[in-house]
């Protein structure tokens, strides 16, 4: 694999290194010691999957607070999304600033997420799915949001959303209080 630094601390786009011959081609998607080389989480406790119907489909601004604060590594594995991360880690550099990425099934790309990020993707195409190693297991009471057109961050979407669920739609601008950064503090 090889890690490409994005220009948010402790982001990575993850790059599959292919060895094919006339079958097809292997990779690998994890390693724990090329996961730990580069800095990166390496104990992961789900891998979740989600199907979206609709291009247009945004889910997310999301993340977990305290100890349920999640690492994420993302894949599209059918069709394509466009994934975006925002560093809301109050002691970081790169505090409130936004990155994003297309993920396809054809270019096999996937965004490391660090902890104290919030995280979505908007699918670009019909029936696109996803896949993702998740460092933390679901803490509902921990679980926390940013409405995903918040002018604090700016986030420039590639296409406009035209499936959001409720919950996500309601989720309010970045607020100190309601966000706790203080328990966001020396993640990564």
């Amino acid at each position: 694999m090889k890690f490409h630094p994005t220009p948010l601390k402790d982001a990575h786009v993850i790059e599959l290194e292919k060895r094919g011959d006339d079958r097809g081609f292997f990779a690998r998607m994890f390693c724990e010691r090329e996961f730990g080389a580069a800095g990166c989480e390496t104990r992961f406790v789900n891998v979740n999957n989600s199907l979206s119907s609709a291009k247009g489909t945004l889910r997310g601004l999301h993340y977990q607070l305290g100890d349920a604060a999640e690492v994420k590594v993302v894949r599209c594995v059918r069709g394509a999304l466009w994934d975006a991360i925002v560093d809301i880690r109050p002691d970081s550099p790169t505090f409130g600033k936004w990155f994003g990425e297309t993920l396809t099934a054809d270019n096999r790309l996937m965004m490391y997420v660090p902890r104290g990020f919030a995280h979505a993707i908007l699918t670009l195409e019909p029936d696109t799915e996803a896949l993702y190693l998740v460092s933390s297991h679901y803490a509902p009471q921990e679980e926390r949001g940013v409405r995903w057109n918040d002018p604090r961050f700016g986030v420039e979407w590639p296409i406009a959303p035209v499936e959001i669920s409720a919950k996500d739609a309601a989720w309010p601008d970045f607020n100190p209080e309601f966000h706790q950064p203080d328990r966001l503090r020396g993640l990564k």
